[in-house]
């Protein structure tokens, strides 16, 4: 009879905690390592992982499968990048807690935060719950691929509480916090792991309406951080725009709520475009937070964020010319050879693109910031490789470049536009981030933004792009599981040693690499998202189940919904 469930052989262990890498065995039962060395037993199943990188399996604390962890049981994209635990209800929107009345309220509010279509969320959530309790035993009923937590998002709770009053931003009354801060306790007590917040104006639906939580006064943020102490415990979560009026008066009320609740805190930072220093000044006021012994932790992303335009994509630049809406219906491939007739590009070229769009970041694009995004795609393009640049040595108009190229071949070129931490064409901000060690590496909005943006592929990126650019393998490995874990409150997690979980996977590194992303059509009611796929993963193991061979599904859902302190 097999010792062992599973036994992984002659592998490099990178173990989770930063320290040089080692050959070794490792032993699996009942879904928790036993054994990190020469294991002598045999398993009933056997993996040779010579030549392979053994890692634990990823954790990331930015996610947004609020709606897609109700009705699918894989959830991509974040599973094919190797992440094993995701924790979701970031940036203060969610699904619960929700009256009937506010249902098509809180799928607004994400369909315009988050870029999930509103088509999508009316058919895939059935509506189980009201209670956020009650929206935990939802979840909890299915099985999945990978481990999911979930935050309780401040934005339903207003609502919920406060109606019509939470969306006029109103001032919430001493007995609206006081019931805020009940709700918070309850939600802790059944599993979440904290709270979010959005205060941020770049937050709003479709019709403009702000995010209700975007002028929540000092002591409503304090009644929440106070509903998770009494509890029981949980973090945190924080979207800002830092600039009320400066980012070290916003960091001081974060930092009081902190110092009077005792709860961790963690927030989004991004290096602007239009304000270049601001992430530095909010870099150094979390490390001396750090210093003084508060855990108000910036969570950084690893390369630009940016959007992807094209034809198969949701948005192009030209998606609100009147000519364009004309094919906008054909297939990519039949809307590329419309797109070339002479007669349709003239008159399109000379059209307002602006005045018909229905994209909130239309006006924020410029030339010199849109690049080719090619295959393999590149995430850090140089200056001289935007279109911009490119129409300017060629003596064209850059809208005429960007059009020749999207309407090239079968229309499926991408067009890449980084909107934030590219200000001066290079990655030295999330650099400078991934050098301190108080900063988490994160914001990959997995689940969300499906149409124009494809960041579920972050781990995958870190381990490529960084260990060729000054960082160790064991450290960005560290950053990506023991360390996000540990964020979240996880202590049986992200690191290979015995009775840990089994949450592993088996890279080959010199294999690694990023797909072009396409569209797929396979969300509720015909909805379509980007999905970029990785090489170079052989296995991602859950519980000590294989999940993942080759970047395919085998179809074992090992994941578990987790509940914060059991």
């Amino acid at each position: 009879m097999s010792q062992h469930d599973l036994v992984i052989r002659g592998g490099q262990v990178i173990d989770g905690t930063g320290t040089p890498g080692f050959r070794a065995d490792i032993a699996i039962q009942d879904g928790q390592i036993v054994q990190v060395g020469e294991v002598k037993g045999k398993g009933r199943e056997e993996i040779d992982a010579t030549g392979l990188v053994v890692a634990p399996g990823f954790v990331d604390i930015h996610t947004h499968y609020d709606g897609q962890a109700v009705w699918d049981s894989h959830l991509a994209p974040s599973a094919i990048h190797g992440v094993t635990t995701a924790l979701m209800g970031n940036c203060g929107v969610g699904f619960a807690p929700c009256r009937a009345e506010d249902r098509d309220t809180l799928i607004a509010l994400m369909e315009g935060v988050e870029d999930i279509p509103g088509p999508v969320l009316h058919e895939g959530l059935n509506w189980s719950w009201e209670s956020f309790p009650e929206y935990l035993d939802a979840l909890d009923r299915k099985e999945r691929d990978i481990d999911i937590g979930a935050l309780l998002p401040h934005g339903a709770l207003r609502v919920h509480v406060m109606g019509e009053r939470a969306l006029e931003l109103e001032n919430a009354t001493p007995a609206e916090i006081e019931a805020m801060r009940r709700l918070t306790a309850e939600a802790v007590k059944a599993g979440a792991f904290g709270v979010s917040t959005s205060r941020t104006i770049s937050h709003k639906t479709l019709a403009g309406d702000p995010t209700p939580t975007l002028k929540a006064q000092e002591e409503e943020l304090a009644g929440l951080a106070h509903g998770l102490t009494e509890g029981g415990g949980g973090l945190v979560e924080i979207v800002s725009d830092w600039n009320t009026p400066d980012p070290a008066t916003e960091f001081a009320i974060v930092r009081r709520v902190s110092e009077a609740s005792g709860r961790p805190v963690v927030f989004s930072l991004t290096a602007r475009h239009d304000r270049t220093e601001a992430w530095k000044e909010l870099l150094a006021l979390s490390d001396k937070a750090a210093d003084d012994g508060l855990s108000i932790r910036p969570v950084f992303p690893p390369r630009p964020i940016g959007i992807l335009l094209g034809l198969v994509g949701s948005q192009n630049p030209f998606s609100g010319c009147p000519s364009y809406k004309e094919i906008g219906h054909l297939p990519p491939a039949e809307r590329a050879a419309a797109m070339r007739d002479p007669a349709r590009r003239a008159k399109m070229l000379q059209e307002d693109r602006v005045a018909g769009s229905n994209f909130p970041l239309i006006t924020r694009l410029s030339w010199e910031r849109m690049f080719p995004f090619g295959n393999p795609p590149d995430y850090a393009p140089t200056r001289d490789k935007s279109f911009g640049a490119q129409a300017e040595r060629e003596g064209r108009r850059p809208e005429e470049v960007v059009y020749d190229f999207l309407a090239d071949g079968e229309g499926a070129n991408f067009i890449f536009a980084p909107l934030t931490n590219f200000a001066d064409y290079t990655l030295d901000a999330s650099a400078e981030c991934i050098r301190h060690r108080n900063a988490i590496i994160g914001l990959s909005d997995g689940g969300a933004h499906v149409g124009f943006i494809s960041d579920g592929s972050f781990p995958t990126f870190v381990l490529m792009h960084w260990t060729k650019n000054g960082f160790s393998l064991e450290e960005l490995i560290r950053r990506q599981t023991s360390d996000t874990a540990r964020a979240m409150g996880l202590n049986d997690r992200g690191v290979l040693a015995p009775g840990y979980l089994a949450d592993i996977n088996l890279i080959a590194t010199d294999e690694l690499g990023l797909e072009q992303p396409r569209m797929l059509h396979d969300l509720p009611a015909g909805g379509k998202r980007l999905m970029q796929g990785a090489r170079g993963y052989r296995a991602t193991i859950k519980r000590g189940v294989v999940t993942y061979r080759n970047g395919k599904a085998t179809g074992a859902l090992p994941g578990k919904l987790l509940r914060r302190g059991r």
